[in-house]
C-alpha cells in the first residue's frame, strides 16, 4: 500500500514552501516520524516527518516551489528489510531512480589483468556531522571536487546543506583558491524526462514582464486560410528561455535573493500598504531598573539559571499596559475587531537569514524568570535554525530592540495582523532635569508604532506613559499597581 506525503498546513500566511533538501534517498527505508526532507518557508526551515514506515519514493526535485497540500513523495508501506536484503519495492524504486551505470572499458585479451590489490578504506565523509549527505549535497560535492570535511555545516545538528557548499565555493573563488571564475548552482536532481515539457509556473514574486510575450502571442488571431486551401499546420510554440541576468559590473557581485528575504520584503510592503501606521515616542529613565539588576542579578542567576536581562522588564511592563489598552493587543479581521485576552509576545531576533520574530506564548501568565528563559531558548533556536513554525506563529504584540546595534531612534514597522510594536533603543547617559536639578541618567527612547485604523493617538500615548511609569518604578511590576 502506498501512502502519499503532502506538504502540511504550516501556519498563518504560508501558502508555498521550497524543497531545500532530501534527507533520505529514493528507495531508502524510513521509519514513521523520521525526517525525510527539509522544507524552507519564509519563517523557518522545517523537517517533514514520514507519516508511515516504508520505502520512500520522492516525487519532487530539490529547489522546487511547492504549494501547501501538494504531494511531494510516496511511501510504500512495509516492514524493514531483513539483514541486507532489500524489499522488492525499494529495489524497484532504487532501480528507477538510479542513473545508468557507465560501461566498463574493454581490456585487451592479450594482456592478462593484474591481480587486484585491496583498495584502501576510504574515510567516511563527515560533511553532515554524523549524518549521511543528502543526494543534492552529495551530487554538488562530487561535481565541484571539494572535500566536505573542510566545510562547516549550518543545517540542523551540524548537517551540511547545499547552500554551505555554494558559500564555500564562492569564498574559495574570492580568496583566489583556484576556483572557477563563476560558480553556478547545478540543477537539482536528474534531468526531467522528455515528455515533461511544461515549464514550472513563475512564482508570485516573478516580474510580470516574464508573462508578457505569451500574452501578446495569445492576443494575435491566427490568419484565416484562403478559401478552399487546406489549413496549414500550426507549428508548436517555441519556449523562449528566460532573459539572462545582467553581468555584474566591476566591483559588484550578484546573487539571488533568498526566499525568506523576499517574503520579508513582501510582508513589510504589504504592512505599509494596508495599515495606517503611525509612531509615537517617549523616553524612560532606567536608573531604578539598572540598580535593581545590579543588586539581584547574581541571586537571580543562581536560582533560575538565567541572567536577569532588560527584556523581561520591558515584556512585563508591556503585558501590564496591554491589559489596560486592549486595542493594541487586538487585530482586524474584515469588518470585525478580534480582542485577544492572552498576550503572545513576539521578540524580534536578528539572524543570518534575516529578522525572525519568535513568540513567547501566554506571556501574561509568566514570571520574569520564565520570560527570560523562554526568550533565551527562542533566540538560540532562531540563530541555530531550530525554530518550529509554532514558535513563529500567533503573535499578538511585538517588541524589537534596535539598541543592540546602537540605534538611538527608529520607527518600527508592524507585523501584520498585529496592531502594535514597541521599539527599544540604545541606553545613553544624558543630562536630564530631576527635582529641579540637572542629573546624568541612563536614558532610552521608546517608539510605539500602531495601526491608526484601530488604535487612537490617545491610547498609544497612554500605553507608552504606562510602560514608562512601570520601568521608572519597577516595584510596581511586582505589586501590579
Amino acid at each position: 500500500m502506498a501512502v502519499e506525503v503532502g506538504v502540511p498546513q504550516m501556519g498563518e500566511s504560508i501558502s508555498e514552501v521550497v524543497l531545500l533538501e532530501w534527507l533520505k534517498a529514493g528507495g531508502e527505508y524510513v521509519e514513521k516520524g523520521e525526517p525525510i526532507c527539509v522544507l524552507e518557508t519564509d519563517k523557518a526551515n522545517v523537517d517533514l516527518p514520514a507519516p508511515e514506515a516504508g520505502v520512500l519514493q520522492p516525487l519532487k526535485e530539490v529547489d522546487a516551489a511547492i504549494s501547501v497540500g501538494e504531494v511531494i513523495a510516496r511511501i510504500e508501506v512495509g516492514q524493514p528489510p531483513a539483514g541486507n536484503a532489500e524489499p522488492a519495492a525499494a529495489a524497484a524504486v532504487r532501480a528507477d531512480s538510479a542513473p545508468p551505470a557507465a560501461p566498463a572499458p574493454e581490456t585487451p585479451q592479450e594482456t592478462p589483468p593484474a591481480p587486484p590489490e585491496p583498495a584502501p578504506e576510504a574515510p567516511a565523509a563527515p560533511a553532515a556531522r554524523g549524518s549521511a549527505l543528502s543526494p543534492a549535497v552529495r551530487r554538488l560535492v562530487q561535481e565541484s571536487g571539494v572535500d566536505p570535511s573542510r566545510i562547516a555545516g549550518t543545517g540542523r545538528g551540524g548537517r551540511l546543506i547545499k547552500q554551505d557548499v555554494l558559500d564555500y565555493l564562492k569564498s574559495r573563488e574570492a580568496d583566489g583558491d583556484g576556483g572557477p571564475a563563476e560558480v553556478e548552482e547545478p540543477a537539482a536532481g536528474t534531468t526531467p524526462p522528455a515528455s515533461v515539457s511544461a515549464p514550472r509556473a513563475p512564482s508570485p514574486a516573478a516580474p510580470v514582464a516574464e508573462a508578457a510575450p505569451q500574452a501578446e502571442t495569445a492576443a494575435v488571431p491566427d490568419a484565416a486560410p484562403a478559401p478552399g486551401a487546406p489549413a496549414a499546420p500550426v507549428p508548436p510554440r517555441a519556449e523562449s528561455p528566460p532573459p539572462p541576468s545582467p553581468a555584474p559590473a566591476a566591483g559588484e557581485r550578484r546573487e539571488p535573493m533568498s526566499r525568506i528575504r523576499k517574503r520579508i520584503a513582501e510582508r513589510l510592503t504589504e504592512a505599509q500598504r494596508v495599515a495606517a501606521m503611525l509612531t509615537t515616542f517617549n523616553e524612560v529613565d532606567l536608573t531604578e531598573v539598572m540598580a535593581l539588576r545590579s543588586r539581584h542579578k547574581e541571586r537571580f542567576q543562581a536560582k533560575h539559571g538565567v541572567s536577569l536581562g532588560l527584556m523581561s522588564f520591558f515584556s512585563r511592563a508591556s503585558v501590564v499596559a496591554l491589559g489596560e489598552i486592549p486595542a493594541l493587543n487586538a487585530r482586524i479581521e474584515g469588518d470585525d475587531v478580534v480582542y485577544q485576552e492572552f498576550v503572545n509576545l513576539g521578540i524580534a531576533v536578528s539572524t543570518e537569514r534575516g529578522l525572525l520574530v519568535p513568540v513567547v506564548r501566554g506571556a501574561e501568565s509568566l514570571s520574569m524568570a520564565s520570560i527570560e528563559s523562554e526568550i533565551k531558548r527562542l533566540a538560540a533556536a532562531a540563530r541555530e535554525g531550530g525554530l518550529s513554525l509554532d514558535d513563529l506563529s500567533g503573535g499578538t504584540f511585538t517588541i524589537t530592540n534596535g539598541g543592540l546595534f546602537g540605534s538611538m531612534m527608529s520607527t518600527p514597522i508592524l507585523t501584520p495582523p498585529q496592531t502594535g510594536i514597541l521599539g527599544m533603543h540604545a541606553i545613553k547617559d544624558r543630562p536630564v532635569a530631576v527635582d529641579g536639578q540637572v542629573a546624568v541618567r541612563p536614558m532610552m527612547y521608546l517608539a510605539l508604532t500602531y495601526d491608526h485604523r484601530l488604535v487612537d493617538g490617545e491610547q498609544s500615548v497612554r500605553f507608552l506613559v504606562r510602560v514608562k511609569e512601570l520601568l521608572e518604578d519597577p516595584a510596581r511590576l511586582a505589586l501590579e499597581i
